[in-house]
């Protein structure tokens, strides 16, 4: 499709940029909204993995059976093997999601504009320099020590209210969490040169085929505790559409073709946007505060990433 559109991958990568940074930044706000409400955040992994697979799984099944996509793993629905299947739904789905939407509800959302976009490119690179033996330019070595400043400024500060009986250090260290756990995914999909659609399909056909059901027995016998049946329809399909089919099918190909053209360091620093545009977003929609050691913390992880993003 890109080819018969005539896109250089110049224009594919920014263009995939601009639709990521968008999708992430609205993803922050509403998944911060969305803890005030009705739901628990494994309620809304369920709502996000369940909206993904009404997208993906009948269009893979579809494409599958015209011998469009190949069928190599996972009950013949994943154009991936199993392993690559099973490593890529984890990381980049399940667990990804699970900490992160249950960071939102002890944090707010200015404390995950700095710490989950914020801290991506850090674990990225020391994955990179572990895995891809990827070697970090001194411009680059600034730009992270200033991320990493800017994420103790904030989640410092949390850890120690901590004493004092607060529990947002939790959502803190969640955010963190969720970030490296992306960041695996990233640095797999890079090293594997997976395909940008079919990984996307692969983590749908995982995570409805593992998480769906495991949810929905620990529901039913009151293991966790699921508001789901007592929620507004209209949040219900709200949270499944803009969970699943926006921030999994559209943001997570967008992510994936960001890799593949610029590659997972430069990809994760491209979106320096995201955490001023989020906590921004947040300050105004949701009323939040803007204390002076998150907005140091909010600059020096913009800056971070701007200087990260230069070309050597």
């Amino acid at each position: 499709m890109i080819a018969r559109m005539n896109l250089t991958p110049k224009t594919v990568g920014w263009l995939a940029t601009a639709v990521t940074v968008t999708i992430w930044t609205s993803f922050i706000v509403i998944a911060r909204a969305s803890a005030a409400h009705n739901l628990t955040p494994l309620d809304i992994v369920f709502l996000r993995i369940v909206g993904a697979g009404i997208v993906l799984l009948p269009w893979a099944w579809w494409s599958m059976s015209r011998g469009r996509q190949p069928s190599v793993g996972f009950l013949g629905l994943s154009p991936l093997s199993w392993r690559a299947t099973a490593f890529t739904g984890f990381f980049g789905s399940v667990l990804y999601a699970s900490l992160a939407y249950s960071g939102f509800f002890f944090a707010p959302a200015a404390h995950a504009s700095v710490l989950l976009p914020g801290s991506l490119p850090l674990w990225t690179t020391i994955l990179a320099i572990v895995i891809l033996k990827e070697k970090v330019t001194q411009t680059r070595a600034v730009g992270l020590l200033c991320i990493l400043i800017g994420g103790v400024s904030v989640g410092g500060a949390s850890l120690l209210k901590a004493f004092e009986g607060g529990d947002v250090w939790i959502g803190d260290l969640l955010f963190m969490t969720a970030a490296s756990c992306w960041a695996t995914y990233g640095i797999f999909v890079r090293r594997n040169g997976l395909d940008a659609v079919h990984t996307t399909v692969a983590v749908t056909v995982f995570s409805v085929f593992t998480y769906v059901p495991v949810y929905g027995l620990l529901a039913w016998t009151a293991v966790i505790e699921s508001k789901l049946a007592a929620a507004p329809a209209l949040e219900v399909i709200f949270q499944a559409l803009y969970q699943g089919a926006g921030t999994v099918v559209i943001a997570g190909i967008g992510f994936n073709l960001m890799i593949r053209y610029f590659g997972p360091i430069r990809t994760t620093m491209l979106t320096s946007l995201v955490p001023g545009l989020s906590a921004t977003a947040a300050a105004i929609l949701l009323d939040e505060a803007l204390p002076p050691n998150l907005l140091m913390g909010l600059a020096l992880v913009t800056v971070g990433i701007l200087i990260g993003a230069r070309r050597a």
